[in-house]
Parts: structure tokens; sequence; C-alpha cells
């Protein structure tokens, strides 16, 4: 049985001997359910919590289409929804501004991690080992991730587009932890060279909304 943080294998409580219970548990281990610590203990591998983010995941597009359509209405600006994969981020949801000239992300792009104020806030709250590793070759330095985190939003100019400016926030899902981006994006010429000024607080509203839908439907 798996129960708190260690894979409890006990011979009187489930009647296995200890071979068949150490081969169970190595099945485990090799298909990523259960992990070893430093002392050898067997304890909850990450597969699991990928299983847990795939099913926050269905929620959080369930929730994303009418927050980013309030969101587009109230900007007047296209709108995108980001989760990171890897060492990129992928557009999973979309609402795009109605007319005249957009910015335009298609549900399923797949954009650098190295540029953006999307890629700003899925980056700020890595662990730092992953931060680092992130800024490598990133155009946004250490500086700019703790000015994120202090202000719960990012900014980007021209980062990830010549003449594309874009406001972003954080959704959280389980135990605080970040999982998507949500975002707002449009020409400079009508966001401006500082565009938080303008959407900060429609986006950091649209990202609590959806943060608030997972917590409420069991995401976390």
């Amino acid at each position: 049985c798996i129960g708190g943080a260690l894979v409890l294998v006990d011979q009187q409580a489930t009647g296995l001997a200890r071979p068949t219970a150490h081969r169970l548990a190595t099945a485990l281990e090799h298909h990523r359910l259960v992990a070893r610590d430093l002392q050898g203990r067997f304890v909850l591998g990450p597969r699991l919590g990928e299983l847990a983010t795939a099913a926050g995941e269905d929620r959080l597009l369930a929730a994303a289409g009418p927050v980013l359509t309030a969101l587009r209405d109230a900007t007047s600006e296209s709108c995108q929804l980001y989760r990171r994969q890897g060492e990129q981020r992928i557009c999973v949801a979309a609402a795009e501004r109605l007319t005249g000239l957009r910015d335009t992300v298609p549900i399923g792009a797949v954009l650098s991690m190295h540029a953006g104020s999307a890629a700003q806030v899925l980056l700020a709250w890595e662990e730092p080992e992953r931060m680092h590793r992130g800024l490598m070759g990133a155009k946004f330095s250490a500086t700019t991730l703790a000015g994120v985190r202090r202000r719960g939003w990012a900014q980007s100019v021209s980062e990830r587009e010549v003449g594309v400016a874009s406001v972003s926030a954080p959704v959280r899902g389980p135990g605080g932890r970040v999982v998507a981006a949500v975002s707002v994006s449009g020409p400079i010429e009508r966001l401006g060279r500082a565009p938080g000024r303008l959407h900060a607080q429609a986006v950091v509203t649209a990202a609590a909304r959806l943060t608030e839908a997972l917590r409420r439907n069991g995401g976390t």
C-alpha cells in the first residue's frame, strides 16, 4: 500500500512475503509510481504528480474559455493561457481580439521559455537550480524575475516579438505551485512601453479566477 510519504510494505498487513513485496515495489519504481530517497526508502514517485497535473489541466482548460473571453472583453486585446512543457511553453487556450491589429497565438503554438512575460511567470517561482538553468540564454534576468515575484505579474516589450507587448500573471495549483500563466498581448502602439499599467490588474484577476476554479474543483 502507499501511505503518507512512504511506500509501506509490511508482511503482516499485506500478507505478502518480503521478496514478493519487494518485487512489487521495484515494479512500481520502474513505472515511476514510486522512487527511493537518499536512505534507499521507497517514496511516492514523480509519475503520481504528473497524473495529478494532467487531471488539473482538464479542469483548467474547462474554466479557461469563459475567463479568457472576459479578459479579452475587458482589455480589448488578445488573451492566452500558457503551460510549461520541458524547456518550452505551449498555448493551451486563447481568446483573440475580434477586430483590428492583434497578436495571434494559435492554440497548440510552442514558444520559447527565453522571452516574453508568460515565460517570466512560468520561471519566476521555480526552484533555484531550475531557474538558473532557465535563465541561460534568456532575454530577461534574475533581477527581472525577482520583480515578477514581488509584484505578482510580469510584463515584456518587444521581448518575444518586435512590436508586441504583453502582461502575464500566474495560475496556481496544488500547494500554491504555478501551473500556468495568463497573458494579454498586443501591439506596443496600444499597450505602450509599460503595459502593466494598463492591464496588470485585469490579468491578475483572471489568473485568480482560474486558481480559484482549480481549488473549487479539487485541483488543490
